[in-house]
């Protein structure tokens, strides 16, 4: 009886395992983020402060100690950050900073760290990546180290300090998956050291993220030919008021189109906005442009041109949406800032892990990379760019102002009113007519009184207007 079941159960291992290999993977994305951990054998772990995703996520912490007094780990203070996407193309990036670290009283000390990992899989590729992570202002036991990844050094006689630990890991095969992870100091120690066991680890700046593509459907038995089936809508990622740009719209960004986002430094203006380009970058005034593939045949917004890859940053502290593609403006996507306004960006190369629907922002955030696609592929690489005030989403793709003098303003950290940007507007239905501006009025932008003015005696213009020269005579000609 038992030699008779062995073939049996042989056949039912194979059809399960046949099984589980024809099956389709679940798509997923995971990222987690660690500022600060202190573990010790046989007691519970010390954590400053830990976040993870999905749901996207962020958090700091300042002035953190352990213990109390500081003596083992002190810090002025950490962040921590975490998105990830699942989906046919899934993304995850975790970040995590810390400035002012004291280890031991001094013995190790830096001055800043940065842990950032990544992972995106698509139906296309597989990729991770840790190398955006770094230290700046090493000192271990009085020298200044210069870091390098994957790299240990002995700390005397009591333990060992690992330095950018990290794993990078992709699979290129469906289905795709990648994961990495980055620990940006790890102290392990050998001996009792500084009121800490032999055993005890301290980690420092700890990120993982990881993340699985959708995996193939199993293979269908061959049919007759029919008509192709239509396409169900997706589910609305915009907001019910979102301006419907013209175009064919596919929503979601591929995995591949998904790169790290580099560390930047935004100028903010007064209002919270900066200029949506980082680094060097021309444009000019063509609002309102002839434009012969947009609605109404008008250019809605401002080009902005910059080398390819160039980061985009969020213009202010808001909520990302309706990211994917569209045929006119290519890998785009929207931005609404807390008062409601809105801001396209079009054209764009690639996606930052930020780019995610729902994602919520601060300005200076890198959302995306300058590109060429959609209507620009034949033109030069630039970022089109376009503003949407709250008190005009009820006309459409169509409530917009120009660009120019907020592009100048947020250049030059200065703020202006909405209500300053000239306002195209179409008249008389769908290609109706020509753009009107908005109605006559006057801005006051700055005014100066001359008469104070170094070099003018106060009352000379009266006294020049009267005809009559200082002290009630007569100028001479008119005697």
């Amino acid at each position: 009886m038992r030699r008779a079941l062995l073939p049996a159960l042989l056949v039912l291992a194979i059809a399960v395992a046949a099984i589980a290999v024809a099956a389709p993977s679940e798509p997923d994305a995971r990222g987690t983020a660690i500022v600060a951990r202190v573990s010790q054998p046989g007691q519970p772990e010390q954590v400053a402060l830990a976040v993870s995703a999905p749901p996207a996520l962020d958090d700091s912490v300042s002035g953190w100690a352990y213990p109390e007094d500081g003596s083992i780990v002190r810090l002025g203070s950490g962040t921590a950050a975490v998105a990830a996407q699942p989906g046919v193309s899934s993304s995850a990036q975790s970040i995590a900073g810390l400035l002012a670290v004291t280890l031991f009283g001094g013995e190790i000390t830096v001055e800043s760290v940065s842990a950032r990992a990544t992972a995106a899989a698509g139906a296309a590729n597989a990729s991770s990546d840790v190398s955006a992570s770094s230290l700046t202002g090493l000192t271990v036991l009085g020298q200044l180290i210069t870091p390098s990844a994957n790299t240990q050094i002995p700390l005397a006689d009591w333990g060992l300090l690992d330095i950018l630990a990290s794993t990078v890991e992709s699979t290129l095969e469906p289905p795709r998956s990648a994961r990495s992870t980055v620990t940006a100091l790890r102290v392990k120690l050998l001996a009792d050291h500084g009121g800490l066991t032999a055993g005890s680890v301290i980690e420092l700046g700890v990120t993982t993220a990881a993340a699985a593509a959708a995996g193939a459907e199993p293979p269908q038995p061959a049919r007759p030919a029919a008509a192709p089936a239509k396409r169900p809508s997706p589910r609305p990622s915009v907001p019910a008021s979102a301006p419907k740009e013209p175009g064919k719209i596919i929503p979601g960004a591929p995995a591949e189109l998904v790169r790290p986002a580099p560390e930047v430094s935004a100028r903010l203006t007064s209002g919270g906005y900066v200029f949506p380009v980082y680094g060097p970058a021309s444009f000019g005034d063509t609002f309102g442009a002839p434009r012969a593939d947009v609605d109404e045949g008008w250019h809605h917004g401002e080009d902005i041109f910059a080398p390819l890859g160039t980061p985009l940053l969020a213009v202010a502290d808001g909520t990302v949406f309706s990211v994917g593609w569209n045929d006119i403006g290519g890998w785009r996507v929207w931005l609404r800032d807390r008062e409601g306004n809105e801001f396209y960006y079009a054209h764009l190369s690639a996606y930052s892990p930020l780019a995610v629907n729902g994602r919520q922002v601060k300005a200076g955030d890198v959302i995306g990379f300058m590109g060429k696609t959609g209507d620009a592929e034949y033109s030069p690489v630039h970022l089109h760019f376009e503003i949407h005030p709250v008190s005009m989403l009820a006309l459409g793709y169509h409530g917009v102002v120009a660009p120019y003098p907020f592009l100048l303003s947020w250049g030059r950290a200065q703020d202006i009113s909405f209500a300053a940007g000239r306002v195209y507007l179409p008249v008389g239905g769908s290609r109706g007519g020509v753009g009107v501006a908005p109605p006559a009025g006057a801005i006051l932008l700055e005014s100066n009184d001359i008469s104070r003015a170094s070099g003018l005696v106060p009352g000379a213009l009266a006294q020049a207007l009267s005809g009559r020269a200082p002290g009630g005579t007569r100028p001479a000609q008119d005697r």
